[in-house]
């Protein structure tokens, strides 16, 4: 796997990462929105779903229907923030999902989350619509959408990165 200096090595999910995985994502998340182990094995378990890691923080999960991908969830410790997990993350699965085969990828962000968007935006991502009090707080979501490269840049295999 590709090494990104002081953010770590990315690593591909597995089954045998869930609980730590979990971890991440607890501490990355308020209590009522973080996955459990359980969620993310079932997520990793479906055929569609890959998943990237940085073990000292960070995960992505992502998924491909036809030619789009999706991001389903992008979570960095927040002792861990502001060094490129999240921005290394995003590469690694927009690569990922270009090599199965998708030619977009699309992803749901708060409006309130700058420091997201700000990373998003470095990313190509473009606004492609709101969802209304789509969060539990009643926050609005921005549907965020970027075209992805034709050829992957090296660093990850092809291939699903299931179990």
């Amino acid at each position: 796997m590709r090494g990104t200096g002081k953010v770590g090595a990315i690593e591909i999910a597995t089954l045998a990462h869930a609980a730590l995985l979990a971890a991440i994502h607890r501490a990355a998340f308020p209590p009522a929105e973080a996955w459990s182990r359980d969620v993310i094995t079932l997520q990793l378990s479906l055929p569609t779903t890959f998943g990237l890691f940085i073990s000292s923080g960070g995960l992505i999960l992502g998924r491909i229907a036809a030619d789009e991908s999706e991001v389903l969830t992008l979570a960095v410790d927040p002792a861990r923030r502001r060094l490129g997990l999240g921005s290394a993350l995003l590469r690694g699965a927009m690569d990922r999902a270009a090599s199965l085969g998708a030619t977009s990828m699309f992803l749901e962000v708060a409006v309130t989350n700058h420091a997201a968007l700000a990373v998003y935006a470095a990313h190509g991502f473009i606004d492609a619509g709101r969802r209304r009090q789509y969060y539990s707080d009643g926050t609005d979501a921005l549907v965020l959408r970027s075209t992805l490269p034709s050829v992957p840049r090296p660093g990850l295999p092809p291939g699903r990165a299931g179990p």
